[in-house]
């Protein structure tokens, strides 16, 4: 196999390591400081060595065009603002595995979405991907009369919200043509998303008065901030380069692993059947939308242990 293949496999693994990550530090974080603010934090963190990176690293760091201050202004309202917030009230009654599971369904909803507003096609396999997805969320949340009012259940359909709006964000990106690298992008929306997340913070009177900054709030917040934002999203990016969108956001299958295993670990919480089943439902939906791509690896993988087999 090409080193750059290892590589490739490598950085994969690292960013479900990272994007998992955050699930149980948000939910550590969210004990202490309101969700909004919360939110408006990672990225008043991120957003500055995002942009250091980006004056340091690409000539045509900042935007230029009309279309360039179109894209900031969709990444920073869908991407990060309304995103984020969703993602951090959801997270206060449900756990980081069950968060990270409704959220890995961002790579069903784009393509939904992506039919409904740009008109790309999908086969009756790629529609019943979709439809296994959505039955995937159903199996985890479990409406019923009783739950449907429950704050767990709230919870579960504030971060499917969530994952719809960065997968209509991603959308309504793809048709404006921006002339900016993607990592800049991302750095001036994070800064314009983190001044909307302080103005709706405020619009509903969250307030961080008499908050401690314990060892462990301070933690939440770096580990937020830094390895699973600053760092992720350029190996997000560069991934996208490398191998594409379609394998990347493959990782939306990944991160629950992390994001159960350490909040297993860190915080003692269990993941329920429910959520178990749910998820493979959900990876059943994926597999079947994103057959080629999932075909293509497969064959990819028995081309790699075959030869290690016959020694």
């Amino acid at each position: 196999m090409p080193v750059g293949h290892y590589r490739n496999a490598g950085l994969f693994v690292l960013l479900g390591v990272l994007f998992g990550s955050a699930f149980v530090a948000i939910k550590a974080g969210l004990a202490v400081l309101p969700p909004i603010l919360f939110a408006a934090i990672r990225f008043d963190v991120a957003a500055p060595i995002l942009l250091a990176y980006s004056a340091w690293r690409y000539a045509a760091w900042r935007p230029r065009s009309r279309a360039d201050l179109a894209a900031i202004a969709v990444g920073a309202v869908a991407i990060v603002a309304a995103n984020n917030g969703l993602l951090f009230i959801g997270q206060r009654t449900i756990t980081p595995a069950a968060a990270s599971v409704m959220y890995g369904l961002n790579p069903i909803l784009s393509p939904a979405i992506a039919f409904l507003l740009l008109g790309q096609r999908l086969d009756a396999r790629g529609i019943l991907g979709i439809l296994l997805g959505l039955v995937g969320v159903v199996v985890i949340v479990q409406p019923s009369p009783e739950t449907l009012t429950s704050g767990s259940t709230i919870g579960q359909l504030y971060v499917l919200a969530a994952a719809a709006l960065i997968a209509l964000g991603s959308v309504l990106m793809r048709r404006i043509d921006a002339t900016m690298a993607s990592t800049p992008l991302t750095a001036w929306a994070m800064a314009l998303g983190a001044a909307l997340l302080h103005l709706w913070s405020l619009a509903i009177g969250e307030s961080a008065a008499g908050t401690e900054p314990t060892a462990t709030l301070v933690l939440a917040v770096l580990v937020v901030a830094v390895p699973s934002t600053a760092a992720a999203y350029p190996i997000y990016f560069a991934l996208i380069r490398r191998i594409g969108p379609v394998r990347t956001n493959l990782v939306a299958y990944v991160v629950p692993i992390f994001a159960a295993l350490t909040g297993w670990l860190l915080l003692g919480e269990a993941v329920t059947l429910a959520t178990a089943v749910g998820f493979c439902v959900v990876v059943a939906g994926v597999c079947l939308l994103e057959r080629h791509v999932v075909a293509a690896e497969l064959e990819r993988a028995v081309r790699w242990v075959g030869p290690l087999t016959d020694r």
